[in-house]
């Protein structure tokens, strides 16, 4: 009988509620990654790894986990090229612009140097590296915008790194979706592992400068 009432509802050409939560919810995470990309008020690795909890409980996996993780690479990759192309145009322009101004100020002097070294040594390897160190894509975007490095050359490398961005935080989704049977405490515990991951290097530097002044 459910069967059949089933049937009936998607020959009326009703759409089940879980196709419509995912019609919904991927242009969602898409959006909501490529504008965090853009401005860093966004945490999107948690909202990955938070997306990949509900795609693990909900869909059979691993699709859904896989349309999570393609979802979010596609959509840092956009925000990221994005980023950039704003940030040539600051370059290519007399006086800069106001986009590779709020760039500079987002990157710490020390960070800034690190990335250009890298940048020298290792070339687009160092972009893949950026997106998986905490606070090290926009040092290593600014070091290829200053090394006035063509657009197409800086997609190539960015490519693989929001792919392995996307497939780093997806897989913290899946941890916290397998140790937990409901969905909520699996999202909870993602969150607090991408927090602490990105809030890690902050706190280093705290302790080696309360560490310096305690030598002196």
């Amino acid at each position: 009988m459910a069967a059949a009432a089933g049937a009936g509802a998607g020959a009326a050409g009703q759409v089940p509620p879980e196709s419509t939560q995912q019609a919904v919810g991927y242009p969602l995470l898409f959006l909501l990654v490529a504008l965090g990309a853009l401005v860093p008020v966004i945490p999107t690795g948690a909202l990955v790894s938070s997306a990949a909890v509900v795609a693990f409980h909900h869909q059979a996996p691993p699709f859904g986990v896989l349309l999570v993780v393609g979802v979010s690479a596609l959509a840092a990759f956009t925000g990221d090229l994005a980023l950039y192309w704003l940030g040539q145009r600051g370059v290519r322009s007399r006086n800069g612009s106001r986009r590779l101004e709020a760039l500079r100020a987002r990157a710490a002097p020390e960070r800034l140097e690190r990335a250009q070294r890298g940048l020298d040594e290792h070339g687009v390897l160092i972009l893949v590296l950026s997106r998986l160190v905490p606070a090290g894509r926009i040092p290593v975007m600014l070091a290829c915008l200053l090394a006035r490095m063509p657009l197409r050359r800086f997609a190539r490398g960015d490519a693989a790194a929001c792919l392995a961005w996307a497939a780093t935080y997806g897989l913290i989704g899946i941890l916290g979706g397998s140790l937990f049977p409901e969905p909520w405490k699996g999202v909870a515990l993602a969150v607090g592992l991408t927090v602490l991951i990105s809030s890690a290097p902050a706190l280093l530097r705290r302790l080696r400068a309360r560490h310096g002044r305690a030598g002196r």
